[in-house]
């Protein structure tokens, strides 16, 4: 089903969460990998078996250097929401893989897209990512994720899942969610490289099942062996909390994305897809308890006593 020879993989936005997850599990994978950035070699995160080239989606040169050579590509596009910038890098990438020849590009939308346009930033500039590299006509597959498990593992939701047994999110809690890992994002994307007559599919990819808030509470208290309760944060409060962190822009950007959610018109967007995702990808993700039975969790604890066995992971 899927290629054995190693791929010679371009991944934009490996220094990031998402795309490091990826990247990670290409190079597990023997599979050749090389990232851009801006960052200065200190400051570059852990990414074994990864060359970093150094340079900006803004510089057509860079980004050409990045794809010299390579087989394959996988794009997550940074925390910019910016259309015209967004459009700028998309042609950028575009022209540097038809160039090098990639026998495919998988493009992580980083978020599931409404069906009609919107006045999101979030939406919007990912819908026109999409449309750049479809256009372009490089080998495209688009995979659309909902929302990730790997937020709750943060110092917003830790020490409060693990002392108080409680877990706020900005999402209504009737909100059907297929919440994902990155981990599952990288099998996934790994996956859409690979498995042949894919060419210009879409997936929107997610977790095994979809959770109201209180399933999600619940799947979590049994991976954690305590109580657990859902709370809905509100968006503003969350983007405000965001902005200490990202700066405002960023912050807005992000958010964006809950304050719809928030408005109840599209209440399935963020759910599962019945499994087909899944099958087509010969994927299976992981049920929320057992990333919760996997996750360092006592890191969060306030008092070293109170941790169980369960919560240790």
């Amino acid at each position: 089903m899927s290629s054995q020879i190693p791929m010679r993989v371009a991944v934009v936005g490996a220094t990031g969460f998402q795309g490091g997850a990826v990247a990670r599990l290409l190079a597990e994978r023997h599979h050749r990998v090389r990232t851009l950035t801006r960052r200065p070699a200190g400051d570059r995160p852990p990414l074994p078996g990864a060359s970093f080239v150094a340079g900006d989606l803004a510089n057509p040169a860079d980004v050409r250097r990045l794809f010299e050579g390579t087989t394959h590509a996988v794009v997550t596009m940074p925390l910019v929401y910016e259309p015209e910038r967004v459009r700028r890098y998309a042609r950028n990438i575009a022209l540097a893989a038809l160039e090098s020849g990639v026998v495919r590009l998988v493009h992580n939308a980083n978020t599931r897209l409404p069906q009609g346009p919107t006045s999101v930033a979030a939406f919007e500039t990912r819908r026109i990512a999409e449309e750049v590299l479809r256009d372009s006509g490089v080998p495209l597959v688009v995979v659309r994720p909902p929302v990730y498990l790997d937020n709750l593992f943060s110092p917003w939701n830790g020490p409060a899942l693990v002392d108080e047994g409680v877990l706020a999110y900005p999402l209504p809690p009737s909100t059907p969610t297929a919440w994902l890992s990155h981990r599952d994002l990288a099998e996934a994307v790994l996956a859409a490289l690979t498995v042949e007559g894919l060419d210009g599919r879409t997936f929107d990819i997610g977790g095994a099942q979809s959770l109201t808030g209180a399933e999600l509470a619940a799947a979590f208290g049994r991976g954690l062996g305590r109580a657990v309760r859902y709370v809905q944060l509100s968006p503003a409060v969350f983007e405000r909390g965001l902005a200490q962190l990202l700066g405002p822009e960023t912050a807005a950007g992000v958010a964006g994305i809950y304050h719809y959610m928030a408005m109840g018109s599209d209440p399935l967007l963020l759910a599962a897809d019945d499994g087909v995702s899944a099958e087509v990808l010969g994927v299976r993700p992981a049920p929320v308890e057992e990333w919760v039975t996997r996750q360092p969790w006592q890191v969060w604890a306030g008092d070293a006593e109170e941790q169980s066995p369960s919560a240790q992971g």
